[in-house]
């Protein structure tokens, strides 16, 4: 049964559901719902899960979908995979920026209702990364003119690190959406795979409208609903 929650009282997060198991998606929901302002669904979840399993986790809550499938390929092929996933309508769809002005906008084109997310520079990449895979200027420089490719082709939110959200948002404007992963709450010491990261807190201040966030709140699961919950509720009133 899906519950019902005000959005406008939820904290501006991001919960990533990585897991490949529907059930258990739909227990974190559960447990964290009313929290929560948008669930994101990754590329594991979706090809084991399909429409059916965006479908279970949109009817069981009120908060926006995130589906995060960073679609990078030509325009014609990008535009069928975007009215593939149409009638899904979830809030946000990632494209790879890097795939080009026309790319974004086939995605935006074929889909109306859904803000389509430029992914900048991953925020899993170090800056020896970066240099490794051919860019020739820095991760905030190449983040910063992916994110005006993106924009340029329609996109109406930005995923990059936190690193890079404020030269980002004086190149976008105030307009486009910038959703951050890459963000460890305070008490975290490992980083797990992202590279350049920094706390929730901080990529609020500096001008993240969302923070994505998964393992350092779906990990409390193993001790239970209530930890969970009580783990998201720690992180919110640190962001609110």
């Amino acid at each position: 049964m899906k519950k019902v929650i005000d959005l406008s009282k939820s904290a501006p997060i991001v919960l990533a559901l990585d897991t490949s198991d529907l059930a258990t998606a739909l227990d974190w929901i559960e447990a964290t719902n009313g929290l929560i302002r948008v669930y994101k669904l990754g590329l594991e979840f979706f090809l084991n899960f399909g429409h059916d399993g965006v479908r279970a986790i949109s009817s069981s809550t009120d908060a926006e979908i995130f589906l995060d499938l960073k679609l990078h390929d030509i325009p014609h092929t990008v535009k069928g995979a975007a009215l593939a996933i149409s009638e899904l309508k979830p809030r946000y769809l990632t494209v790879h920026a890097s795939g080009g002005e026309a790319m974004v906008r086939a995605a935006a084109e074929a889909l109306k209702f859904t803000s389509v997310t430029g992914v900048t520079i991953l925020t899993s990449l170090s800056e020896a990364d970066v240099s490794a895979i051919g860019y020739r200027q820095s991760a905030l420089e190449s983040a910063v003119g992916l994110a005006k490719i993106a924009v340029s082709g329609g996109a109406r939110a930005i995923v990059c690190s936190p690193l890079e959200i404020v030269e980002i948002r004086k190149a976008i404007g105030t307009q486009v959406e910038i959703i951050t992963p890459g963000v460890r709450p305070a008490d975290i010491q490992s980083s797990d795979d992202q590279m350049r990261t920094m706390t929730p807190r901080q990529a609020i201040d500096r001008g993240a409208d969302l923070v994505v966030i998964g393992r350092p709140i779906t990990s409390a699961w193993m001790n239970g609903a209530q930890a969970m919950r009580e783990r998201a509720e720690q992180i919110t009133s640190e962001i609110l």
